[in-house]
C-alpha cells in the first residue's frame, strides 16, 4: 500500500492505495502553523482509524500546492514509515505535455488531476477542480495541456459576500429550489451556487467554441457534487480523480 497525499489550500487528503484499489481516504485540515510530529501524529490515528499497520506502507507521494507544509508532511511520513515521500514538481516525470507560456507556473494539482483524467478519457478534455478556488484545465485533442481558467471558489464567494457587506447574513451551501429568490437567503444562495453553476456552463461553451470542437468534461472537487447537479451540460464526477492521478505517478516513477 501506498499513501497519496494532496495538500490543498484548506484540506489535505490522504488516501491509502493498494494497486489500483483505493482502501481508505481522510482529510485533515491545512494547518501550515502545524510540526512535523503533529502532522506524523495524524498520520498515525488515520491509519489505526483504518486498521492499517505502517509496516505496510510500501512509499509514498505528495502533490502540494501550499509549500510551507509540504516539508512538513514529507518530514512527518519519514518519521511515520521511513520512506521518502516522492513529491509532484521538477524531476518526477508525468508524461504531460504543458504546453503554455511558463509551466513551471502549473500547479501539482492541475498536472495530476489531468494526468488522471487522460488514463479514463479520451481528449479533448476540460477537467475542473472545485476547491479552494475553482480550476478549469483544458487538453487538447493531443492531450497536451493548453491553459485554463482560475477563479475564486463556491466558499470564497460566499465568505466574502457575507464578510464584506453588513446586512447580508450567512447561510449553508444549500441548492437554490429556484434561480430567482424570495427571500434574502434565497437570493444569496442562488447567486453564489445557481451562478456557479453557470460560470462552469459559460466557460465550457466558451472554451469549446475557441477550441473548435466538443469536449468531456470531468470534475472533481469537495463543492464539485453540490453544484455540478445545477449544471447544463453533461459532467462527469470523480470525487477520487487526485488520488488515482498520484497512485498512477508513483507507480509509473518506480517503474521507470
Amino acid at each position: 500500500m501506498i499513501l497519496a497525499v494532496d495538500i490543498g489550500n484548506s484540506n489535505v487528503v490522504v488516501g491509502g492505495v493498494a494497486g489500483k484499489s483505493i482502501e481508505f481516504e481522510a482529510r485533515l485540515r491545512t494547518d501550515s502553523t502545524k510540526t512535523s510530529d503533529e502532522y506524523c501524529i495524524d498520520l498515525k490515528n488515520i491509519l489505526d482509524i483504518y486498521h492499517v499497520d505502517r509496516v505496510q506502507i510500501e512509499g509514498a507521494i505528495i502533490g502540494s500546492v501550499v509549500p510551507q507544509v509540504l516539508n512538513t508532511f514529507q518530514t512527518a511520513i519519514m518519521k511515520l514509515t521511513g520512506k521518502k515521500a516522492l513529491v509532484v514538481g521538477p524531476g518526477l516525470k508525468t508524461g504531460l505535455n504543458i504546453a503554455i507560456e511558463n509551466p513551471a507556473q502549473t500547479g501539482a494539482d492541475l498536472v495530476v488531476g489531468c494526468v488522471a483524467a487522460l488514463r479514463e478519457h479520451k481528449p479533448p478534455m476540460i477537467v475542473i477542480d472545485m476547491g479552494t478556488a475553482t480550476t478549469m484545465v483544458v487538453l487538447d485533442k493531443n492531450g497536451s495541456l493548453v491553459g485554463g481558467t482560475i477563479s475564486p471558489g463556491v466558499k470564497i464567494s460566499m465568505d466574502a459576500l457575507t464578510g464584506g457587506t453588513a446586512l447580508l447574513p450567512g447561510l449553508q451551501l444549500d441548492r437554490p429550489k429556484k434561480a430567482i429568490g424570495r427571500n434574502t437567503i434565497d437570493c444569496m444562495r442562488s447567486g453564489i451556487m445557481m451562478g456557479a453553476a453557470c460560470m462552469i456552463d459559460g466557460l465550457i461553451e466558451r472554451m469549446e467554441e475557441e477550441l473548435g470542437c466538443k469536449t468531456t468534461v470531468v470534475a472533481t472537487g469537495g463543492i464539485a457534487r453540490f453544484v455540478l447537479p445545477m449544471c447544463r451540460r453533461e459532467i462527469i464526477y470523480d470525487k477520487d480523480l487526485l488520488i488515482k492521478g498520484l497512485s498512477h505517478l508513483y507507480y509509473e516513477n518506480k517503474r521507470t
